[in-house]
């Protein structure tokens, strides 16, 4: 049986730069799945996909010219369907059988299985391996369907002629490549029929490039037609370029960029152009964010991060004489930069103070008010967090906090803001700057969208941290309050982002903010009375926990990730300070690897389930004249014995030291529930007994639900 390596080719006009990773990666994946599906790939075979700009190819290394016989089982109908008064096939079951494409099989090739009412019948038959022709045809247009193209061309295949056809795709198809090994596989896709030929590039390449073979394909596109297929090659090929032209200096390659200039050329040549250094004088972000998101080019910073006024260009032209090209990017990118510096020059005219009564015509939502109502709320939100934390850090300023508020939001109004949204909070540290306002002030104006994103980096600033938490607190209460908490997938306001973001602060600064205060607080702030009916503490509070749940499971702590049960047995304690949420999940780390541990674990678990079933008022002391079984009386006696130890520990913050103490009493435990009937038919002895367990149950779950830890 052949087992020869497949090429298949979609040559198009210029494809969606944005979208065109994704085709190829569809395409390709597509092919591969539907083949392998029909028997047609060799048990060895590997798949190469291949997407420029104008071509989307997947070559696969060991495919079959026919696929293996192979047996096929189906089930059709309960017997009662399929059959007739008379034992004849129905209607119903002819209809499955043609579909099956097995319209002439005979009952009596049927299986039938199970019985009376249950009784099935099977198609169980071996079936003849398609043919690769076929079989490709097939994956050829699930492929072209499967494509996540957002909105179809419709074109014609043939204008002028008698042929004239209308097709739709992304972009009008000009040719279509089939090769097995060196044959050409006789297939058709929107009005195209496969050959052996294709073309190289738009301009650096001479006519027809013909296919002789399909292991030959990549290999003669990039020799004789100037194109390197591979989308992963040729992003490569652009970042060892760049590298190797940045003279020295480092090169801006955000990964989006790169992708995007990846997909607008077939031959990446690098070239190197500079602006004028009065430029230089806007703040950097505003031109390297030009620079990118107009012109794709790359900025490069010299070794103290300052930008320099060199970029690179990636042209699709290889030219010894690239005079032309150069000076004409260096020309285009000019009035670009030149509208960065007349916007940076305009915005400083007018302070950030100055622009704040604006923002009163600026609606944050139209439930909610304006963006000056919001920054209000904002502020005396700073202000209560603030308060807390200077009791703890006499350093703080607080009216730094709540200048900040005032000011943060203001950039908004700015023209270069307009233009460039992303620089938001960016721009607004520039300007506060400009007018003289405190470096921390200042600092804040940016830190408070931190962290943006996963992974992104805290604020540093004490007035930072203080406005990024009660940010993200006016937006979670005030929108959750409005009726638009997060459902599903859904979240338009990204309030699990906000929810983390204030997760990540409380955590990882260690901040001894009590969380249920600071949310009591932000709902004081809202004059809305719909936002104080929705925006329970408690349910906020919860959504909360969960975000800091999923969170101290997917990082990994000390080159670890904590198990579901650890996390667990210390967020079903319901934390409302995240401060010290590390050092207690570390303590229930170093717990676990005692060998006492399992079976305290299991007994703490035990002792919760008695006390959830008892429904009537335990006593808040033991009374040891009611102790009379040795072994109630060991553990009361060294329940007293470590008690003054750990409640110190726990004061202290010695979370570890805290549950280790718990380690002697594996003994007394373990007598304890072999000795002793807890639920005596003397009330006075049983209520002790669980007197005497509550106070084991509260004592060792200070510090985190040990019974969690209980598998």
């Amino acid at each position: 049986m052949s087992h020869t390596p497949l090429i298949i080719e979609l040559f198009t006009e210029e494809l969606p730069p944005k979208a065109l990773k994704k085709f190829g990666q569809s395409f390709s994946e597509s092919i591969e799945q539907s083949l392998n599906a029909q028997g047609l790939l060799g048990a060895s075979s590997v798949t190469t996909s291949y997407a420029t700009p104008r071509r989307l190819a997947v070559h696969l290394s060991d495919v079959l010219a026919k696929a293996p016989k192979r047996q096929v089982k189906e089930k059709l109908l309960p017997v009662s369907i399929a059959l007739d008064a008379d034992g004849k096939a129905t209607a119903p079951l002819l209809k499955k059988l043609a579909a099956l494409g097995h319209p002439d099989i005979s009952l009596d090739q049927l299986e039938r299985q199970g019985s009376d009412k249950s009784e099935t019948f099977y198609l169980n038959v071996e079936v003849t391996g398609q043919t690769l022709t076929a079989g490709l045809q097939t994956a050829l247009e699930q492929a072209i369907s499967k494509l996540p193209i957002p909105k179809l061309m419709r074109y014609q295949i043939a204008p002028g002629t008698a042929q004239v056809k209308d097709v739709e795709f992304v972009r009008p198809a000009h040719g279509l490549v089939a090769m097995h090994g060196a044959d050409l596989i006789n297939i058709q896709a929107l009005g195209l029929k496969a050959h052996n030929t294709t073309l190289g590039h738009r301009f650096l390449s001479n006519g027809t490039l013909t296919i002789k073979h399909a292991d030959e394909y990549a290999k003669t596109l990039e020799t004789s037609g100037k194109v390197i297929a591979s989308y992963s090659d040729r992003i490569e090929k652009i970042r060892e370029s760049l590298l190797k032209a940045s003279n020295g200096h480092s090169v801006l390659m955000p990964e989006s960029l790169l992708e995007e200039v990846c997909s607008l050329v077939e031959w990446p040549v690098v070239y190197t152009c500079e602006f004028e250094k009065e430029f230089l004088e806007v703040p950097q972000e505003c031109l390297i964010l030009t620079m990118q998101t107009n012109q794709k080019y790359f900025a490069m910073t010299d070794k103290n991060g300052k930008l320099v006024n060199q970029f690179l260009i990636v042209s699709n032209i290889e030219t010894s004489t690239p005079e032309a090209i150069i000076s004409g990017n260096e020309r285009v990118v000019r009035p670009r930069l030149a509208d960065a510096k007349f916007f940076y020059e305009q915005d400083r005219k007018k302070t950030l103070f100055e622009r704040t009564a604006l923002l009163s015509k600026v609606v944050y939502h139209n439930k909610l008010g304006t963006q000056l109502e919001r920054t209000e709320r904002v502020a005396k939100i700073a202000e209560a967090i603030g308060n807390e934390l200077k009791k703890h850090e006499a350093s703080i300023d607080v009216s730094l906090a709540i200048r900040a508020a005032q000011l943060a939001k203001a950039d908004l109004l700015t023209d270069m803001v307009g233009e460039f949204p992303e620089l938001q909070g960016i721009m607004g540290r520039y300007y506060a700057l400009n007018d003289k306002e405190y470096p921390d002030v200042a600092a804040a104006c940016m830190e408070h969208y931190a962290p943006r994103f996963a992974g992104d980096a805290l604020p540093v600033t004490d007035t930072g941290t203080i406005l990024a938490l009660a940010d993200k607190l006016e937006t979670l209460v005030g929108i959750w309050g409005i009726g638009l908490a997060p459902t599903g997938e859904k979240d338009p306001f990204a309030l699990r982002r906000h929810a983390l973001g204030i997760c990540r602060i409380l955590l990882e600064k260690k901040l001894p903010l009590n969380i249920r205060d600071v949310l009591q607080a932000t709902i004081k702030q809202f004059s809305q009375e719909e936002v104080h009916q929705n925006s329970s503490v408690d349910v906020i509070h919860g959504f909360i926990l969960d975000r800091l749940r999923a969170y101290l499971k997917d990082q990994q702590w000390d080159g670890k990730n904590y198990s579901t049960n650890e996390v667990e047995s210390v967020v079903s304690q319901l934390p409302v300070v995240f401060g010290d949420v590390l050092e207690r999940l570390k303590a229930v780390r170093l717990f676990s690897a005692l060998d006492e541990s399992t079976a305290l674990a299991a007994a703490n678990k035990r002792i919760g389930n008695i006390l959830k079933k008892v429904d009537f008022k335990i006593p808040d002391s033991v009374d040891n004249n009611l102790l009379t079984l040795d072994a109630e009386k060991s553990l009361a006696k060294a329940l007293d014995q470590i008690l003054p130890q750990v409640n110190q520990s726990f004061k202290n913050g010695q979370f570890t030291e805290a549950l280790q103490a718990f380690a002697t009493l594996r003994v007394e435990v373990d007598n304890f529930f072999n000795d002793v009937m807890v639920m005596d038919p003397d009330t006075k002895l049983r209520d002790n007994r669980l007197a005497l367990l509550a106070k084991m149950h509260g004592l060792m779950n200070q510090v985190a639900d040990i019974g969690k830890l209980a598998s």
